[in-house]
């Protein structure tokens, strides 16, 4: 039975092209037909049929195959507005990466956007990962926590990343000690997990629901910036009643609450979906 389940999930229709491209990782290029991109300690190799090939040989769900995507996308279908977006990238998936790269990825995120991000990052990989080569290409791995927590701020500062080169290296120092344990928050209950990432400096409601969203499970995770914010404001302004641009904590979180109520346990995978129709209706880039 599990053989034929696996099967089943490998036949469903995952668009590889614009799932990189949706704003959810940023060490990626394309190369022929294949995409490219840095997992961590890993690098992977996915073509057109989002078949992966691994530099470390490790298994990864990178697409979240094992998800019931069919149930969820029945789960999230409330509206036209969402039933549209579904129906014009119907693969878009969400993605499962190394909850490390982005934890620091989203760090790096605050007040910028996808060019700078890809940059600051392969400046951090350059200087601080390791130097391989995989299917006759250059890449850098990801630095690992301890790596980042022994950098100095000025050398991590000279990766562009400004005045967050002290988040991160703090968020190194906490993985590293084990302070937060990555199966911790995988186990912890959405709200438990998002307490404890969100006492790391640097990392506030949208930061923490990208993390938990795109690394560790929590598929009710509906990071709110703002384009989000607008979004909302366009398609939902009856029901969710945004009278600011800009929200508090307690605001975020009674407005997360009440898009779970209407979107469900799988209220990321909408987000997604929104996200990514609403950016390129603006025509704007990504990788």
């Amino acid at each position: 039975m599990k053989k034929l389940l696996s099967k089943m999930q490998i036949k469903e229709s995952i668009d590889v092209e614009n799932s990189i491209n949706s704003g959810q990782v940023f060490l990626w290029k394309k190369n022929n037909e294949f995409w490219y991109g840095v997992n961590g300690q890993d690098v992977l190799q996915i073509d057109e049929n989002a078949k992966i090939k691994s530099l470390k040989n490790h298994k990864t769900d990178f697409f979240r195959s094992s998800d019931d995507f069919d149930g969820i996308i029945k789960s999230i279908s409330k509206d036209k507005v969402v039933k549209d977006a579904v129906k014009k990238y119907p693969g878009l998936r969400i993605i499962k990466q190394d909850p490390f790269q982005c934890l620091i990825s989203f760090i790096v995120s605050s007040n910028s956007n996808i060019q700078k991000i890809k940059t600051n990052l392969e400046n951090i990989s350059q200087k601080f990962g390791e130097r391989i080569e995989f299917k006759n290409q250059e890449f850098f791995l990801f630095p690992e926590s301890e790596t980042l927590s022994n950098a100095s701020i000025n050398e991590i500062k000279k990766c562009g990343v400004g005045y967050r080169a002290n988040f991160i290296k703090e968020a190194s120092k906490i993985f590293s000690s084990k302070e937060i344990a990555i199966e911790d928050l995988k186990n912890c209950t959405y709200e438990d997990a998002k307490k404890k990432i969100c006492k790391i400096p640097g990392i506030g409601n949208k930061v923490a629901d990208c993390i938990l969203l795109f690394s560790l499970d929590k598929l009710e995770s509906f990071p709110l910036d703002r384009w989000m914010i607008r979004i909302l404001e366009k398609y939902y302004s009856e029901r969710f009643q945004i009278e600011t641009k800009t929200i508090t904590d307690k605001q975020y979180e009674i407005l997360h609450q009440k898009i779970v109520e209407y979107f469900g346990p799988y209220a990321g995978y909408a987000q997604q979906f929104l996200f990514k129709m609403e950016r390129e209706n603006y025509q704007k880039r990504w990788l």
